[in-house]
């Protein structure tokens, strides 16, 4: 499984998303720091979901990191997120 498509499965059965868009911005940053050539190491997500009402970013930042695992987001060298509800 692709991580894009990893990202999306976790994040789906964390959250039940109303919106869920999840592209993978890797091709933009070769030549750049972390990029691995893997074409799978920068990522941005745009989430939406009633379970972050009422919640800070930075806790629904943590939400996300948490859904995607410390294995998953170590493997990633960036992830850029626009959460909301």
């Amino acid at each position: 499984m692709s991580r894009s498509a990893e990202i999306e499965t976790r994040l789906r059965e964390a959250f039940a998303p109303t919106e869920l868009v999840v592209r993978n911005d890797s091709d933009r940053h070769a030549g750049h720091a972390g990029h691995d050539g893997s074409g799978e190491s920068h990522f941005h997500v745009h989430l939406r979901t009633a379970a972050f009402a009422g919640k800070s970013r930075i806790a629904r930042h943590r939400a996300v990191h948490a859904a995607l695992g410390p294995e998953l987001v170590s493997a990633i060298h960036a992830l850029s997120l626009d959460l909301g509800t």
